[in-house]
């Protein structure tokens, strides 16, 4: 069995969308693949209730209790590693992750983007393609690496932007079509993985 392990720091839409889609695709019998745990850099994270409710096992590694970024990197890789994972994937992660976590978990950790990559990397990326005037932006799952945003991609899609687009219009439209894409590209990284 395949093991697969979700970060958090919020709400868990996209890990309850992805445990959603395990669950009515039956990824275990055909994939050889589920969901095992959700892990939190937040006590106060909703999506760790939403997680314990559909039966995941949960845990807290707090960023703050750390004295540096790669201190709480080391203390996360321990934390994941325990649970074995093929896949690592980050739902809503809003931590930079250093080197000391990316290099063990090298071509099994995911990250979704809520932007068409390479354009706008990083933080309000919504706001940044109204700003720029583009026709269309979207979502992409890609690779990490110890670079932001600049892994190399698994799946993109694209939503087109409307006049009278305001930022959150557009976050919402997007988060829409992460719940499918997501799903997706984890089943598209495992094979690779397998491959």
């Amino acid at each position: 069995m395949k093991n697969i392990v979700i970060l958090i720091s919020g709400t868990g839409s996209n890990m309850a969308a992805i445990v959603q889609a395990q669950r009515q695709q039956q990824w275990r019998e055909r994939h050889q693949a589920e969901v095992v745990a959700v892990i939190s850099n937040r006590a106060d994270a909703a999506g760790l209730q939403k997680a314990q409710e559909a039966g995941l096992a949960t845990q807290v590694v707090e960023h703050k209790s750390f004295p540096t970024r790669e201190a709480f990197d080391a203390e996360l890789a321990r934390a994941v590693q325990a649970y074995d994972p093929a896949l690592v994937v980050l739902a809503g992660f809003m931590r930079v992750l250093t080197p000391v976590f990316v290099q063990p978990f090298e071509r099994r950790l995911i990250n979704i983007h809520p932007s068409l990559l390479p354009a706008f990397p990083g933080l309000h990326t919504h706001q940044r393609a109204l700003d720029a005037g583009c026709r269309f932006t979207g979502a992409t799952v890609h690779w990490v690496t110890p670079e932001l945003d600049a892994g190399p991609i698994i799946d993109q899609v694209a939503v087109p932007i409307l006049p009278g687009d305001t930022a959150q219009s557009l976050t919402a439209r997007v988060q829409t079509q992460e719940y499918l894409l997501y799903p997706r590209a984890i089943l598209q990284a495992l094979q690779k993985i397998t491959a």
